[in-house]
């Protein structure tokens, strides 16, 4: 039966799915429903239908369920951001382990989740915020649209780069996208990319620590970089350059990195940035070799290495897929830390063939990351995998993983 004739529709929900979305069902027909939560009974409106399924827009709570809670963003219904500000911080993590756990039995992965590090804030944690400007309005795209949200703040960033929001329109942008970076110190970094002629407001430099504004990948003020801080160690962090958004989390991730390598001799560092990571396990005076792409990321990460006094790590600036053939060197452990998009399969053929006796493998797509477990089980065995709630108020998880050669 084709649903699209009718307007309006009522579904229970019954679970959610692996995007944090609701789950309820119409005539054996699945309904995928964004912003609700486990018996929910709502009214929506049909915005795709399949064969198999529908996607809806909630519409009305009719009867909200008895484990969801008042969010407190104002946007949340629209925005594109955040997907589980509608139900408690404890729910949120027993949901990311269930997501996590039921997507390794699907992929025939015999292991069990039982840990979830905990953020040590549940609102203003992230250190970096992309904006959209449209004819003069600032704000996010409505989920799964290039539909302007316009907003005045963001429960995700801190205070101080929500005032900063309200007093953009001084920089006379009518259209074009505005980056907000912000170090442990509230310097911030502007990342500005538009056709339109810039006004550089002396009352904004004056009042808010800003260090560098960027426009069209050109320097125009200041810096193209900021010093940031992860524990004990100092970062320079180029505008460019991937830095974890969420400053707390990051210094666990080292942390664990750290506590995983201290019997390892060489540190092979893939997919290394500004060498946080690399330098993490460089305390366990082991030698260490980062490798990155993105060539600012790089002189940033042997920037680091001075910094901080460590003289048993180098950076090489290359891919990945190419570097490997070139190392001579052996190495005992390697840190895998990829983009959404995974490991080359060519990297973890390399890594197989050479017997890497250990991997520490840490994700931000669960997807990828099981797909490449599958791929290397047949050589490797998981001794630890745990998750780490980096993303709060979103469906989102980071997962950190040892693997050990068989």
């Amino acid at each position: 039966m084709n649903y699209g004739i009718l307007k309006n529709m009522k579904v229970e929900i019954v679970k959610m799915d692996n995007l944090g979305r609701g789950i309820g069902y119409i005539n054996n027909k699945i309904v995928f429903i964004p912003k609700t939560y486990t018996g929910d009974i709502v009214e929506f409106k049909i915005e795709k239908e399949k064969n198999k399924f529908i996607e809806g827009k909630l519409l009305k709570i009719i009867s909200p369920s008895k484990r969801r809670i008042a969010f407190i963003c104002p946007y949340f219904n629209i925005c594109g951001g955040c997907d589980l500000q509608h139900i408690s911080l404890t729910d949120s993590l027993e949901y990311k382990l269930t997501k996590v756990n039921d997507i390794l039995h699907k992929n025939n992965i015999a292991y069990e989740v039982k840990e979830i590090i905990k953020n040590d804030k549940q609102y203003n944690y992230r250190n970096k915020i992309s904006l959209k400007i449209i004819n003069g309005e600032l704000g996010f795209y409505e989920s799964d649209t290039h539909k302007l949200i316009t907003i005045n703040k963001c429960f995700l960033v801190s205070e101080e780069v929500n005032k900063l929001i309200n007093d953009l329109h001084y920089f006379n942008i009518k259209n074009g996208n505005i980056i907000i970076r912000e170090n442990y110190k509230q310097e911030i970094m502007l990342i500005i990319e538009s056709n339109d002629s810039l006004n550089i407001p002396d009352n904004i430099i004056q009042e808010y620590k800003i260090v560098g504004i960027i426009y069209n990948d050109n320097l125009i003020y200041g810096d193209n970089y900021f010093i940031d801080k992860i524990n004990d160690k100092l970062f320079k962090v180029s505008y460019n350059s991937f830095f974890q958004v969420n400053p707390y989390m990051n210094g666990i991730l080292g942390n664990l990195v750290k506590d995983n390598t201290k019997d390892s001799l060489n540190v092979l560092d893939l997919y290394c940035g500004v060498g946080s990571l690399s330098l993490a396990s460089s305390d366990n005076n082991c030698n260490v070799l980062g490798v990155e792409i993105v060539e600012n990321a790089i002189l940033n990460a042997q920037f680091n290495a001075k910094l901080n006094n460590k003289q048993n790590v180098e950076f090489i600036c290359s891919d990945t897929k190419k570097i490997l053939d070139k190392i001579t060197h052996k190495f005992d452990t390697v840190i895998l830390d990829p983009p959404r998009s995974g490991v080359n399969k060519l990297v973890l053929d390399k890594i197989k063939e050479e017997k890497i006796l250990k991997i520490i493998y840490i994700s931000c797509n669960e997807f990828t990351f099981v797909r490449d477990l599958n791929y290397l089980l047949n050589a490797y065995q998981i001794t630890e995998l745990k998750l780490l709630d980096m993303f709060v108020n979103t469906e989102h998880v980071e997962s950190f993983c040892i693997l050990n050669l068989k």
